[in-house]
C-alpha cells in the first residue's frame, strides 16, 4: 500500500479526485468502529447454529431416521425464506408502480408539511437507498418566489439541506446581490435524493420524481421561478439543449392548475468550474429580479 507521504501534491489531488468521480464520499466513519468486537460477535452467533447442526448430524454408519435431514458436514445453514426477506434488501418496484405510488403519495399530500412527510416514507426510487438524506424544500412558502436546483451535491448530502458548501456559498451571494435571502424564498430540488457519484438520474427516476415536485409547486403557488442548472431547465422545459441555450428567457410551466413564469440560469456548481461564466449569471439575476419586482415581490 502506498502511503500519502509518499505521494506528491499533484498526485494526491489526482488521487482524491478519482475517488470524489468514482462516488467516495467519506474517508472515516464518523464513529470509531471495533472490527474485532464485531468479528467476536459474528462468530458467537454462529455457535448456537453450529452445534444445532451437531446434534442433528447422524453419528457414523447411522442413517437418519425417516423424514429427518441430513446434514452434511460444513454445510452452511441457510436461514427460511421469511428471515431471507426480512433481513436481505427489499425486492425493486416496478417503475410504473413506483410512479403510481408516487402520484398518489403526492396528490394526497394537503400541506408541505404532509408532503416532506410522504417523501421520507416512499421507498420506490432506488436513489433513496442509497442517499444519506432526503432532501426537502426550505425557506418561506408564502413568499411567492421559488428556486429549484437539479439534485442534492454529496454536500447537499451530508448537510441535508440544498445548496450546501462552496456552491452553496456563492448561492447565498448570487442571492443577496438581487436582495434575496434564503429564509425569504422557497429552495428546492428536482430530485430528493443524491444519485450516486452525482451521476444523471435516469428517465424512469425523474418520472418516479416528477409528482414530488410538480406538488411542491403545486402547493406552494409561486408566482415566479429561477431553475439553476442544466438538468433542471431540461426538466420543466421539456427541451435537450444545454444551459446556455436554455438560459436567460422566459417561459411558462403548467403545474396542476397554474402556469407559472419561469427563468432558467446556471447552476452555481457551473460558475465554480468556468468563472467566466458569472457575467451571464448576472445577467439572469437582473432579469429574475426586474420580474419580481414587476409582480411587487421585491422591494424596489
Amino acid at each position: 500500500m502506498i502511503s500519502a507521504n509518499d505521494l506528491s501534491p499533484a498526485e494526491l489531488a489526482a488521487l482524491l479526485h478519482f475517488h470524489a468521480d468514482a462516488g467516495v464520499e467519506w474517508l472515516l466513519e464518523e464513529e470509531a468502529i471495533d472490527r474485532f468486537a464485531e468479528f467476536e460477535a459474528m462468530k458467537a452467533a454462529r455457535r448456537p447454529a453450529a452445534a444445532q447442526a451437531q446434534q442433528q448430524r447422524p453419528a457414523a454408519g447411522e442413517r437418519p431416521a425417516p423424514g429427518q435431514a441430513q446434514v452434511r458436514p460444513n454445510a452452511a445453514v441457510r436461514p427460511a425464506p421469511a428471515e431471507r426477506a426480512a433481513s436481505g434488501p427489499q425486492p425493486a418496484i416496478p417503475d410504473g408502480e413506483a410512479v403510481q405510488q408516487a402520484r398518489f403519495a403526492a396528490e394526497t399530500a394537503r400541506s408541505l408539511v404532509e408532503l416532506k412527510t410522504a417523501i421520507e416514507a416512499f421507498s420506490g426510487c432506488n436513489l433513496k437507498h442509497s442517499a444519506r438524506s432526503t432532501i426537502f424544500a426550505s425557506g418561506d412558502a408564502e413568499s411567492g418566489i421559488m428556486v429549484i436546483g437539479s439534485a442534492p451535491s454529496a454536500e447537499d448530502d451530508r448537510e441535508g439541506m440544498p445548496f450546501s458548501g462552496k456552491s452553496g456559498q456563492l448561492f447565498d451571494k448570487m442571492l443577496a446581490a438581487i436582495g434575496l435571502t434564503r429564509s425569504a424564498i422557497l429552495l428546492t430540488q428536482v430530485i430528493p435524493w443524491r444519485p450516486p457519484g452525482n451521476r444523471a438520474p435516469s428517465a424512469a427516476e425523474m418520472d418516479i420524481c416528477r409528482p414530488f415536485i410538480e406538488r411542491q409547486i403545486a402547493l406552494a403557488e409561486p408566482k415566479a421561478i429561477l431553475l439553476l442548472g442544466n438538468f433542471s431547465a431540461r426538466f420543466f422545459f421539456g427541451e435537450n439543449d444545454t444551459i446556455h441555450g436554455l438560459r436567460g428567457r422566459w417561459k411558462e410551466i403548467a403545474v396542476a392548475d397554474c402556469v407559472i413564469p419561469a427563468i432558467a440560469s446556471l447552476h452555481p456548481q457551473d460558475l465554480l468550474t468556468a468563472p467566466v461564466n458569472k457575467r451571464l449569471a448576472w445577467n439572469d439575476l437582473l432579469a429574475f429580479q426586474a420580474k419580481l419586482k414587476s409582480l411587487s415581490l421585491l422591494r424596489n
